[in-house]
């Protein structure tokens, strides 16, 4: 079957070179905008890509310096955003209309050429080449793998630009045997929620406290400025939303840093998150913004632990919040509230949340036993008494504290 991976690179830039790739994604998202601009009638969107190419080619590329591929990479990307929201009104939910902020563009084999450590990349000015920053050739990790193999072909990349670097998200394909399921591993599992946007199998916390509050914010200030019913107020409503973004994604940043840092220390190689899918229709109290966070949050994870050679799963959720991580018992009386876990059966307990990520954590694994009921093996946990408070804040970080297990366990 083919399987498909991409595979993080940071480049190595002059400053000069640099100047060029921060111009090229500026104008690559000022096309993508103008797009969803000139679908948008105030009502309704246009979402056929024919029609958009029509209404927007000739003026993107007199007002730009793109490559003709840009400006159709830009097209596709505005597109896909257009339609996304579309499905979602048909579907009475309520979805703004897209905006493109986070510096990115995309390339593939007609305005790029890839090879094994470096790339030629199209700018508003030329073609620059710019090196990649790999790590020896001798380990193992993502890029030996799948970048210096002929097994598996570079189909593309998308250039992003964060905390001062360029990297080059390089995507790749290959046909492979079907993969087996992992056997051995020490896994750290994940758990996402809206009160504590993520909890990890070694008893680290991290709070939403702060990201819902924003979000408040936002919905706030969003329904004062369309209240106004002006051009000025709509403009603006499309800026706070930019703004917005990117204040939630550098905090979803942040988070994901100190996931793959904490599954680094602990030695895990491999993080296991719940499936995403449709989590809105297993999950109520999950409304839109949290599945969008959710999804960033995995996505950052994924090529963050991938510059670390950790492999990122999803595993099935079901009971995950239900089973008890000490003997297996599984029951809806198991947790009697938001955030405690109390086992009917052999009267574990610990915090929900806490309880849920070794779960999924487990489910990644096979068994001592071969069984259900049997001890699990290398799930990442921690050790030391849980916090009596509940979180416990720790300072200068967005990580909200640190539980663990009894010494009965």
């Amino acid at each position: 079957m083919e399987v498909r991976r991409t595979v993080p690179v940071k480049l190595d830039v002059t400053d000069e070179q640099a100047d060029l790739l921060h111009e090229t994604i500026g104008e690559f998202l000022w096309a993508a905008n103008y797009v969803v601009d000139a679908a948008w009638d105030g009502e309704w969107a246009e979402t056929r890509s024919s029609a958009l190419h029509e209404m927007t080619y000739d003026e993107v590329r007199e007002q730009t310096r793109l490559h003709s591929n840009h400006v159709q990479s830009a097209r596709n990307r505005a597109v896909d955003a257009l339609k996304s929201v579309v499905a979602e009104w048909k579907n009475g939910e309520y979805a703004s209309i897209p905006t493109f902020s986070s510096p990115f563009c995309e390339y593939n084999q007609r305005n790029a050429t890839f090879h094994d450590d470096h790339a030629v990349l199209s700018t508003v000015d030329g073609r620059v080449t710019v090196e990649y920053a790999l790590p020896d050739r001798a380990r193992d990790t993502p890029h030996s793998k799948y970048l210096h193999s002929e097994r598996w072909e570079t189909t593309g990349a998308t250039l992003h630009y964060r905390r001062g670097d360029f990297y080059l998200h390089v995507r790749t394909k290959a046909d492979v045997d079907d993969p087996k399921p992992a056997e051995n591993g020490t896994v750290l599992g994940v758990d996402l929620g809206i009160e504590n946007i993520a909890v990890t199998s070694t008893g680290v916390f991290w709070s939403a406290d702060e990201l819902n509050h924003w979000r408040q914010e936002y919905v706030e200030r969003r329904k004062s400025l369309q209240e106004c019913g002006s051009r000025w107020a709509h403009e603006n409503v499309q800026a706070v939303g930019r703004k917005e973004t990117g204040r939630f994604e550098q905090y979803l940043h942040h988070i994901a840093n100190d996931l793959v840092a904490e599954a680094s220390e602990s030695g895990c190689t491999v993080i296991a998150f719940e499936d995403l899918t449709d989590i809105r229709d297993r999950m109520p109290d999950v409304r839109k913004f949290h599945e969008w966070a959710f999804n960033r949050l995995y996505d950052f994870v994924s090529y963050k632990a991938e510059e670390r050679g950790i492999q990122v799963e999803q595993v099935n959720p079901k009971n995950t919040s239900r089973r008890c991580s000490s003997c297996g018992f599984t029951h809806e009386d198991n947790r009697p509230s938001q955030d405690t876990f109390r086992c009917q059966s052999c009267g574990y307990e610990n915090h929900a949340d806490y309880n849920a990520s070794k779960n999924i954590g487990y489910r990644l694994l096979r068994n001592q036993t071969g069984g259900e009921g049997g001890a699990p093996v290398g799930v990442r946990l921690n050790t030391g008494m849980l916090n009596a408070n509940g979180v416990k804040p720790i300072p200068d970080s967005v990580r909200a504290g640190v539980h663990g297990e009894g010494p009965s366990l």
